[in-house]
């Protein structure tokens, strides 16, 4: 199944040589192209995306504001002349930042990252989609790369997980795992009953919640922020226990 695309950009020749770049990846199809961010959240409202390249310099909303205001979360390339997004822009789980003019190979390397995490998702779901509950329950972990080698992780030694831009942090009761995903793809391969986003920086185990302080969350000897976006739908599930 081929990865849909939607490149927003305000640049007509930005979009040609993009478009024209991907033709060289038979993964990869470009099914929408879009020169404005409003027509972009419409076509989002419509239709499932799976992959967005993404300018930062747009009128009415930029490419930051964009990401901040998604209700869905395609992988997201970032296609800017600037460089100093950069930061901003992997503290929001984008998969790469490529800076303008875009050369064949480096988009290769971003395509790779993309592809990478595709694979790990539909290996995940292959495991669990349409498996009985008892057969779910019977996988326990799951297996990570760091460094050289495969780690073998249980979901219930897991307190919560951080972002490191793209590098997250697993944190479980004995040891920290540092391994090359992103937040939003690795939250993709964990249980979704048993964990939860709470913030752009954080996903964590809703059955090591200790308490709730404000727009915090205590697990073991860590105070973790709520992000303003994440407010009320994780307080309403962990305090009234409908988290399933």
């Amino acid at each position: 199944m081929k990865i849909k695309c939607l490149v927003l950009d305000d640049e007509p020749l930005a979009i040609k040589i993009i478009k024209k770049h991907l033709e060289n990846f038979e993964d990869f199809e470009v099914t929408h192209a879009c020169n404005n961010p409003i027509e972009a959240f419409n076509l989002l409202a419509q239709e499932p995306i799976d992959l967005i390249f993404l300018d930062i310099n747009m009128p009415r909303l930029n490419g930051i504001e964009f990401i901040q205001n998604l209700n869905v979360s395609p992988f997201i390339i970032i296609t800017t002349a600037y460089r100093e997004y950069a930061v901003e822009g992997f503290e929001l789980d984008v998969m790469d930042y490529l800076v303008k003019p875009i050369s064949l190979k480096r988009l290769m390397r971003a395509l790779n990252k993309v592809t990478r995490f595709v694979n790990l998702q539909n290996e995940f779901s292959k495991n669990s989609i349409n498996n009985s509950l008892e057969l779910q329950e019977k996988k326990q972990y799951f297996f990570v790369k760091v460094g050289k080698k495969m780690v073998k992780i249980h979901f219930n030694d897991i307190l919560y997980i951080e972002s490191l831009k793209d590098y997250v942090s697993i944190k479980t009761i004995t040891k920290d795992y540092i391994t090359h995903y992103n937040l939003s793809a690795i939250t993709k391969l964990i249980p979704e009953y048993e964990f939860m986003r709470i913030h752009r920086s954080f996903t964590i185990a809703v059955n090591k919640v200790k308490a709730i302080e404000g727009n915090c969350i205590h697990i073991h000897d860590k105070k973790i922020p709520i992000g303003r976006n994440y407010v009320k739908e994780v307080k309403g599930k962990i305090l009234s226990g409908s988290f399933a």
